[in-house]
């Protein structure tokens, strides 16, 4: 004989009711999708920006508002003017809700950042909270 039996075909019929009452409300909701991938890019701006400074030697700007990331960069490799909009491999979408302890900070040519402790950085919608190390300029 081949197939399946009655009870088998009820269990697979269980399982799958239940999957979809506890995942399906979770794919209709982009909401939870949009912040995580918000908060991802906005980490990855940051790395950016740090790696950005250490490899060209230069200061990079780094300005936090509630619907993203703004970077600039010095023309000159000693001054700490950033007078130059960084060129971004892919551009931002945005997102909203992005809080932070400051508004603005520099990544140095070392890597490490001007402020005096660390920055911590918060994306509305997401559990995780980003902190930038003031002494090594590591995005965690």
């Amino acid at each position: 004989m081949r197939g399946f039996t009655l009870i088998e075909l009820i269990t697979v019929l269980i399982l799958v009711g239940i999957l979809a009452i506890v995942a399906w409300p979770r794919f209709l909701d982009r909401n939870v999708f949009e912040s995580r991938g918000f908060y991802d890019e906005t980490k990855s701006l940051l790395r950016y920006a740090q790696k950005t400074a250490v490899a060209q030697r230069r200061t990079v700007c780094v300005t936090l508002g509630a619907t993203g990331v703004g970077l600039t960069i010095a023309a000159a490799a000693n001054s700490n003017v950033c007078d130059t909009p960084l060129a971004l491999p892919n551009p931002p979408r945005g997102g909203t809700g992005l809080s932070s302890s400051v508004a603005a900070l520099q990544f140095r040519s070392l890597g490490d950042t001007d402020q005096a402790s660390n920055v911590t950085i918060n994306v509305a919608g997401t559990a995780g909270t980003m902190t930038i190390d003031h002494t090594t300029g590591h995005v965690h």
